[in-house]
């Protein structure tokens, strides 16, 4: 017989073309082979209904997700206030199959569901306070970074509500680390990613290339440091690739022969630019969670270069180059952008992604905490 389960999604996972879907929608698509039969819940807010969605799933829900600023006033973190649908209550209320909440953002409703004896996980993208916490230091718009700093206070104190939950599934070491010193009953369970084995050509690429969602705060900073500081002044190509790039990008990048910008490839062009490239650059100045995109450089890309927050706890670290100074950048990337890709780095990267963040070993732990 099929275990049944309900998961509550923060946003419509599908397309998965950002960190926190690409989670969601990876995991389904590992829970539905593993044979688990998934309710589907989702929220509703600048994406489209899926058909791709109720090929995995036995039944898809949408609920709108009102982004009236008066939610920002409420003591409930905005992400939260925002997902209390009484539609999504009467649904999950129908049975008693286990839910699975993806994100601090979807669990309104643990309250009222525990109190009928019911199996909630959560799963953590993030350390919420901190991540938010860390887009208000790098938001440079005023309102926007009132707006963060206050939401990072708000989910601190909201946190509590994880006491609440059966289990917490965590998605880095350094997530699991603090939330079982502080709950307890907390699994860490890697992030799930569309890749089932390592798949990276031996030689060498043509660039260097950093990708992510180029409207980010975090990931804007990041792309206007290695432009303005790192390869300013090394005449090594470079590709910046991804959604919406900020006009900050686009204006910098300009005044550089030897940088472009790849805006909004589709995935078989990103798989593509991974592949090619000698080497991938990831920075970050946020350490939560786990960066999707780090898993994917690691997964097809040949040489990785990132700074220690990038990594940090992650488990990767070996499988990485790590500088910190605009200097240390600079040498690594002419050090390493000469050097061949050969298949003894090829096997060392197999050995611990394939082992460590196989999707269909992680939904089977998944599942067993949900059923259990």
């Amino acid at each position: 017989m099929a275990k049944t389960l309900h998961i509550v999604s923060f946003n419509i996972p599908y397309p998965a073309d950002y960190g926190g879907v690409i989670d969601v929608f990876y995991k389904i698509k590992a829970l539905k082979e593993s044979g688990a039969e998934i309710i589907l819940h989702c929220f509703e807010y600048g994406r489209k209904s899926s058909d791709k969605l109720n090929e995995l799933c036995k039944e898809v829900h949408y609920y709108k997700r009102p982004k009236n600023f008066y939610y920002a006033f409420k003591d409930i973190p905005f992400i939260v206030a925002t997902r209390n649908s009484l539609k999504l209550k009467e649904n999950l209320q129908k049975d008693n199959f286990p839910v699975l909440f993806e994100g601090l953002h979807s669990t309104f409703f643990i309250p009222e569901l525990i109190a009928k004896n019911r199996k909630l996980v959560v799963r953590t993208h993030n350390i919420e306070h901190d991540y938010y916490k860390g887009l208000a230091e790098a938001e440079t718009k005023y309102f926007k970074k009132i707006f963060f700093t206050s939401e990072s206070k708000k989910l601190l104190k909201y946190e509590i509500a994880l006491e609440n939950a059966s289990h917490i599934a965590t998605i880095s070491s350094a997530d699991q680390q603090y939330f079982n010193s502080k709950y307890g009953h907390s699994t860490l369970i890697p992030a799930f990613h569309p890749y089932n084995k390592v798949d990276i050509k031996q030689g060498k690429g043509e660039y260097v290339l950093f990708h992510g969602d180029l409207s980010v705060p975090d990931n804007i900073r990041s792309v206007l440091f290695l432009i303005n500081e790192v390869f300013a002044s090394i005449n090594i190509p470079f590709v910046i690739a991804g959604k919406n790039p900020d006009n900050k990008i686009l204006e910098a990048a300009k005044s550089f022969q030897n940088i472009r910008v790849a805006i909004n490839p589709d995935i078989e062009e990103m798989d593509n630019l991974l592949s090619n490239a000698q080497i991938n650059i990831l920075t970050t100045f946020q350490n939560s969670g786990i960066k999707l995109k780090l898993l994917a450089a690691l997964y097809r890309g040949r040489h990785c270069l990132v700074n220690q927050k990038m990594v940090e706890n992650t488990g990767l670290e070996n499988l990485c180059h790590v500088a910190t100074t605009t200097s240390e950048f600079q040498l690594m990337i002419k050090e390493w952008f000469n050097i061949s890709f050969d298949i003894d780095e090829i096997l060392r990267r197999r050995l611990v992604l394939e082992e460590n963040f196989s999707t269909q070993k992680n939904a089977l732990k998944l599942l067993e905490i949900i059923f259990s």
